[in-house]
């Protein structure tokens, strides 16, 4: 009889432990980023998720000439939760320069709503700024938190059918998305199906009203996003974003897709 039970608790702590890792993964994306066919500069995204929680940091710089006369760079972190399949963001920070100026947010976030926002320096009100309330800091994800996408119970063929509530910090939108399909990828890391989803870009509040590329976003039928699966896991990433902008074309796309199961490490660090 005790020989049987303790089969039977070996065999739950192993399926337990399976169970958490295939939940886990750690990636390392690299991406080009292009305007009109010209590659501007380099962006990458790397972090971890478990069976609980994620970690993600983004970089990305501008190269060559362009890059030698504006200096322009970024980087981002983001933290959560996951519980349910759905992400649950609790840090997002942000900071980007250029040859004339730069600026870093910082944001904390529980329960799905924002508990607190530091910019440095402060976003200079304009008479058209759409004015937030606290209605627009409920039930949220940061920028880089959007990034992953939940497939748990949806399968990669729902990947797409969904609505991004981000915050940023300064403004409140919704990002649309609506299945256009699949294709096939070949990438460093990664070679296989992605979903194809065609976006929306909807303000909400925070932007300026009055500017004409808030108007062309709002209007914009030309943005589309790649997404791949993250191996072990139930999420997604983007490996291709596309956006027509007021001059061109911009499109991020990853040049190498490496995920390795298993592996959680970056995700509690």
């Amino acid at each position: 009889m005790k020989s049987a039970v303790a089969s039977t608790i070996a065999g739950l702590v192993l399926a337990a432990c399976l169970a958490e890792a295939a939940g886990a993964a750690s990636l390392d994306a690299r991406y080009d980023v292009s305007l009109l066919g010209i590659t501007l500069g380099t962006a990458s995204l790397t972090g971890g998720i478990d069976a609980s929680s994620y970690k993600l940091d983004m970089a990305a710089k501008l190269t060559g000439i362009v890059g030698g006369v504006t200096g322009g760079r970024g980087s981002g972190a983001a933290t959560g939760a996951l519980a349910g399949g759905r992400l649950a963001p609790k840090t997002f920070a942000v900071s980007s320069a250029n040859s004339n100026e730069s600026r870093t947010v910082r944001m904390a976030l529980a329960e799905g709503s924002v508990a607190g926002v530091d910019i440095e320096p402060p976003i200079d009100e304009k008479p058209d700024r759409v004015p937030l309330n606290e209605s627009h800091k409920r039930n949220v994800l940061d920028p880089l938190s959007a990034f992953l996408m939940p497939v748990n119970g949806k399968g990669r063929d729902g990947a797409c059918n969904r609505t991004l509530p981000i915050f940023d910090g300064a403004a409140r939108y919704d990002i649309k998305l609506s299945s256009a399909g699949t294709r096939t990828v070949k990438l460093e890391g990664y070679s296989g199906p992605v979903s194809i989803c065609q976006a929306r870009y909807v303000p909400i509040a925070g932007h300026r009203a009055l500017r004409p590329s808030t108007k062309f976003m709002a209007e914009n039928r030309d943005i589309t996003a790649w997404l791949a699966p993250v191996a072990g896991t139930d999420m997604m990433v983007p490996v291709r974003i596309s956006v027509k902008t007021m001059i061109g074309t911009a499109v991020i796309e990853a040049s190498s897709f490496k995920v390795d199961p298993g592996v959680t490490a970056s995700a509690s660090r």
